[in-house]
């Protein structure tokens, strides 16, 4: 088949934790034989900050490691929406994409396109009037990463289908690595600051366990104000700012343990999403300790595929745990690393998408655009 994939970036990663799992789904249809056309913004804010940042040499670098992946670069005042869904059997569209955009592909997509509104984000939560500026009616469904984002859709009345679609980790990428035989150090943590979603959860569940049990740490991530800095720097933690992304395997080989502090709507609003982060820990092989996050869709088992802190505390105490009793921290390491490749790679994600195309296409209800297609081509 043949799918076109509307996204951010398929290049960046600066601030841009979708690009792992972009990458791991167009990867993975590759490797099936599906021919894959991707479309990002040629002024696309993320590949901006990280030129802006680490100049043109970052591109290369991604490409050099990603040589099958390509994506069109366009400017929205001369993009032929028409052009790029020619022959298109499946469209996939991010939230991260102008609602005029959103709109467009819906309304222009042949009525034998299945189309789909991809969202990884939390904005259904924490900004539900923007969401509700989304035109949907011409999409066949949602695909939400995470059973209370597939749920907002519905209650809000934002669409008529709606599927819970996990991220998940690319394990030709995301996988364990030889380790040193002496680690650079005991935690490593890679993360953005979050626009202040979470500066108290950071501080309570890596920063201060870190000082107080005098651990050497590394943290990587972009977007750290002055204060954040400061911050890190009394705590005595090696601040590397951006990582990419496909490098953050042998990041963590050379570390002993990581952690996962979720963005405050996540934890509070929005239970059984854990992020992309966690997916990529597991796969990687470390041993994670997790500040707490409901898991009511059962993607894991806490406890053994990671350790769960309910406050600073206890946070202390499973870090020196896992620093202190090496065998301990691998096998947690092991259990993680064998549910990600057992339940959560982009392989199952893309058998999963291909069973909701599937499931859709013996479907009498089209979606709207089928009906208007006469009017809007007037």
């Amino acid at each position: 088949m043949k799918f076109v994939l509307f996204y951010h970036s398929l290049v960046s990663d600066w601030n841009h934790g979708n690009a792992h799992f972009l990458r791991g789904v167009v990867a993975e249809l590759q490797a099936r034989g599906h021919q894959v056309e991707v479309y990002e913004p040629e002024d696309a804010w993320s590949v901006a900050q990280l030129v802006a940042d680490h100049g043109e040499d970052a591109i290369a670098q991604w490409q050099a490691r990603y040589p099958q992946l390509r994506s069109h670069r366009y400017r929205r005042d001369r993009f032929d929406v028409d052009e790029a869904l020619d022959g298109a059997d499946v469209a996939l569209v991010h939230e991260w994409n102008e609602p005029s955009l959103v709109a467009d592909i819906g309304n222009r997509a042949p009525a034998a396109c299945r189309v789909f509104f991809h969202d990884t984000h939390h904005r259904s939560v924490s900004a539900p009037d923007d969401m509700a500026r989304y035109d949907l009616r011409g999409y066949d469904g949602v695909l939400a990463f995470g059973e209370a984002v597939r749920q907002r859709y519905l209650d809000n009345a934002w669409c008529e289908r709606a599927f819970t679609w996990h991220e998940a980790a690319d394990p030709r990428v995301f996988h364990p690595l030889e380790k040193p035989d002496e680690p650079d150090g005991d935690l490593v943590w890679i993360g953005n600051w979050g626009d202040d979603e979470r500066e108290a959860e950071l501080r309570e569940y890596l920063v201060e366990p870190v000082r107080e049990l005098g651990l050497r740490a590394r943290l990587h991530g972009v977007r750290y104000p002055a204060h954040a800095l400061a911050m890190l720097r009394e705590a005595d933690i090696e601040y590397r700012g951006w990582l990419p992304n496909w490098r953050a395997p042998e990041v963590f080989a050379r570390y002993t343990a990581t952690v996962h502090v979720p963005r405050r709507p996540y934890a509070r609003l929005l239970p059984g999403i854990p992020t992309i982060r966690v997916f990529e820990a597991l796969a990687s092989g470390i041993p994670l300790v997790s500040a707490p996050w409901d898991d009511v869709e059962h993607l894991f088992a806490p406890g053994r595929d990671f350790l769960v802190a309910r406050d600073g505390a206890q946070m202390r105490e499973h870090l020196r745990m896992l620093v202190a009793d090496p065998s301990a921290a691998s096998e947690l390491a092991a259990h993680g690393l064998a549910t990600v490749l057992a339940r959560h790679t982009c392989a199952h994600r893309v058998d999963e998408l291909l069973s909701i195309v599937s499931s859709l296409a013996a479907s009498t209800d089209t979606p709207a655009r089928s009906k208007s297609r006469s009017l809007f081509h007037a």
